[in-house]
């Protein structure tokens, strides 16, 4: 059970990374893709690139804003 746990920890650490809202966002994204391939029928593979780049936008836009006030 002590291997289970530590498999966990690493999983969620892997995946969530420093950001859980980055993680939060392509998960919102193969949530939206699937839902556009199965549900409406429309070739959705673009969108999880789309919320891929717009969320690396969003971090180090926000990485960078809160390092400019400490100049």
């Amino acid at each position: 059970m002590k291997h289970v746990k530590a498999f966990g920890a690493f999983a969620c650490d892997f995946v969530i990374g420093d950001d859980w809202r980055v993680a939060l966002l392509v998960v919102a994204g193969l949530i939206v893709t699937a839902l556009l391939a199965h549900a409406g029928g429309i070739p959705a593979w673009w969108v999880l690139p789309v919320v891929a780049f717009a969320a690396l936008g969003w971090s180090v836009h926000r990485a960078t804003a809160s390092r400019g006030n400490r100049r």
